[in-house]
């Protein structure tokens, strides 16, 4: 048996012969250490309980501190204090009360009949070829025009009654419900619905089973900005040709300029606002805990 020899040739690879020991590996630069078990976080990071009252908290905070500094002129924008005290003489005469009932009226017939409609036109579109020719145009034009250029033609159509003001906040609702169903629904994959063509489902379980899962997430969102358009309608019918609602009483506030009642309605629209906002979202998590998105 011979021993080893590499070969002779200059810059070429040793090659080894039978019992040989393998050459040395060449000599590596050090890199940068590398920290073990740690991970880059790229996401929003954990919610916090009530975080979300942290911002309107700290605004509040802001307001009371400049009305205290002597910044804010009280002819201009009423201070906390004043804001609290008009609060607690309208609730003691039951001005305050009996308006909000109105308002809230108002706003839950509206967005009753608009999730209603908006839903029921965005499943006849989606499902339907001859229904999206017929329904989306007509709801994509109205989009784009607003619900106060449409108050002449509906005190012409209705009067100044309650079926003018919900109708107003219905159509904004339906808008919103409509646009974010039927996105969310169009865009269920198609091999979806293959697969249900080939367990043979009925036109009942393909949208108990496909249709609604698929387009939850965008009912939800048509929800949360049909809950504002609710609000911002209420605010527009209140203040015109109206003889109640918390809009009619800013409304009448203004001609005496006492902006602490104005203060006052817009807290008022801004908590339930929040409020309705924040159980939308409660009801969210719980229909869609399937999901695991950065919302948390």
């Amino acid at each position: 048996m011979t021993d080893l020899l590499p070969t002779a040739r200059t810059g070429g690879p040793a090659v080894l012969t039978k019992g040989a020991a393998p050459p040395a590996a060449p000599p590596q630069e050090p890199g940068p250490p590398v920290a073990r078990g740690t991970r880059r976080r790229l996401g929003p990071g954990r919610s916090l309980p009530f975080g979300r009252l942290i911002g309107p908290v700290l605004l509040i905070a802001a307001w009371w501190a400049a009305s205290a500094s002597g910044y804010l002129d009280p002819r201009i924008l009423s201070g906390p204090g004043s804001v609290i005290s008009t609060a607690s003489d309208l609730v003691a005469t039951g001005r305050l009360q009996d308006n909000i009932l109105i308002s809230l009226q108002r706003a839950g017939l509206g967005l009753f009949f608009g999730v209603v409609s908006g839903v029921v036109l965005a499943v006849a579109a989606g499902l339907s070829r001859s229904g999206e020719y017929l329904i989306d145009g007509p709801l994509q034009i109205k989009r784009a025009i607003p619900s106060l250029a449409m108050l002449p033609l509906l005190i012409l159509w209705l009067g100044i009654g309650e079926e003018m003001k919900v109708t107003v906040i219905a159509l904004g609702v339906a808008v919103s419900m409509y646009i974010n169903t039927f996105a969310f629904l169009t865009s269920i994959d198609s091999r979806y619905v293959e697969l249900a063509e080939g367990l043979d489902l009925s036109r009942a379980q393909f949208i108990r089973k496909v249709v609604v899962p698929g387009s939850l997430p965008g009912f939800f969102v048509g929800l949360r900005l049909g809950v504002t358009s609710s609000w911002v309608g209420l605010i527009v019918v209140e203040q015109i040709n109206a003889t109640s609602g918390i809009g009619y009483m800013m409304f009448q506030a203004q001609q005496y300029a006492q902006s602490d009642v104005i203060i006052v309605g817009l807290v008022a629209y801004g908590i339930f606002g929040f409020a309705s906002d924040a159980a939308v979202r409660a009801i969210e998590r719980r229909a869609l805990s399937w999901r695991r998105t950065l919302a948390g």
